[in-house]
């Protein structure tokens, strides 16, 4: 055919006319450098992704701890940053990062990748499997980089990724300032003056990855999500619903309609909650309330009972203690209840009112040795003006 004919007077490897802000090449190296454990000495092999503008070449190169997608992204994007706009297409080698399926005529993308791309409206091109001519400018750079960062860093020592990347960058900067062999300018000074205007412009914030999950929503009106609890309209509890969560937020669809969003919550179990979901704000009864397990501590000891109603009262919902409260009644089951009573004196003597106090002295015996205590002084619980009495939860 013609275009056959066409292709073999092009040679072997054929040659590219590059445009100005229309692609960019990314790659890791084959080669990896390393960093060192301070305290043990072991050498931790690291790797290194490179990014390059097609037709300046201007160069982007990071140390990654791994090739897993949020580390390729962040770096994906650390390199956007450092053109300073956006080029029209992203061409990524089949990495696991970027594809999750291979194919010759349309590849699958990693959804977090698909994400990423729309939030910079890059598309995204992969290079065809087995195909190094595909991107023969990352390939051809990659032998550039060995011989220009490589080659200098190989008998430095870094303790860290941050202390590795600061000599890579010092090294790349000399790399893009470095004239061409057949131009008489440098990478950077070619891309300033005749690409850098053709990219695209940044967003006005960063990507954040998307995480995935299903959560059913407890009787507490909340969901646990990487031990914090977001609080879900009370109507929908024991629901099974989807979180869609980032750094900055969490999403909850039921049916894939919204039905709540709060800002990241990064507190270990502690409670993000908007007021018009809890059922205490409606009046709504639930089988868990706070009569319901004042009454349950109650037919344990008057003690219990004023320590589980001290910790509903240290939370500004009930709701937020209801599983605090559950934790702590349902040791009587596990160790008796001579035992739990010894626990909750203890813990209420010291002022603490959670569930990891009373798990803590249970587990380390301390209930034991406050109950011999108590055979020669007895002691109850001392005063706690912010206890309500259990009339005020009716």
């Amino acid at each position: 055919s013609y275009y056959r004919r066409w292709q073999a007077r092009q040679g072997a490897s054929g040659h590219f006319d590059h445009i100005a802000g229309d692609k960019a090449y990314m790659d890791f190296t084959g080669k990896k450098m390393a960093i060192v454990d301070r305290d043990s000495g072991e050498i931790i092999p690291k790797e290194i992704y490179i990014v390059v503008l097609g037709f300046s070449g201007l160069t982007y190169v990071e140390a990654l701890h791994t090739q897993q997608k949020e580390e390729f992204i962040r770096a994906t994007e650390n390199a956007l940053h450092y053109f300073g706009g956006v080029p029209k297409a992203l061409v990524p080698d089949n990495l696991k990062s970027a594809v999750t399926k291979a194919d010759k005529y349309e590849a699958e993308l990693n959804e977090s990748f698909a994400d990423f791309a729309n939030h910079y409206n890059v598309a995204v091109l992969p290079a065809r499997p087995r195909k190094p001519k595909d991107k023969p400018i990352v390939e051809n750079m990659v032998r550039i980089i060995y011989t220009r960062i490589f080659a200098p860093l190989r008998d430095r020592t870094f303790f860290s990724l941050a202390e590795l990347n600061v000599a890579i960058r010092e090294l790349l900067e000399g790399h893009n300032d470095q004239k061409l062999q057949k131009e008489d300018l440098s990478r950077r000074t070619k891309f300033m003056e005749q690409e850098a205007h053709l990219l695209a412009p940044l967003p006005a914030d960063r990507f954040h990855i998307k995480h995935y999950k299903k959560a059913t929503v407890m009787k507490n009106c909340h969901i646990q999500l990487e031990k914090h609890y977001y609080s879900v309209p009370f109507r929908f509890i024991g629901k099974q619903v989807s979180i869609i969560y980032t750094i900055a937020e969490v999403n909850i669809f039921l049916n894939q309609e919204r039905i709540a969003v709060h800002i990241r919550g990064l507190k270990e179990f502690g409670y993000t909650t908007v007021d018009d979901h809890m059922s205490s704000s409606h009046r709504f009864v639930s089988e868990w309330s706070p009569e319901r397990f004042i009454k349950w501590a109650a037919r344990i000891d008057p003690d219990v009972q004023t320590y589980i109603t001290a910790i509903l009262e240290q939370k500004r919902y009930p709701e937020q203690a209801y599983r605090s409260c559950l934790g702590i009644l349902s040791m009587e089951r596990k160790v008796s209840k001579e035992r739990l009573v010894n626990a909750v004196r203890r813990a209420a003597y010291y002022q603490i009112y959670n569930y990891k106090a009373i798990k803590k002295i249970i587990e380390g015996g301390l209930d034991i040795l406050f109950g011999q205590e108590q055979d020669t002084t007895q002691t109850s619980l001392p005063f706690h003006e912010n206890i309500r009495g259990k009339e005020d939860y009716k």
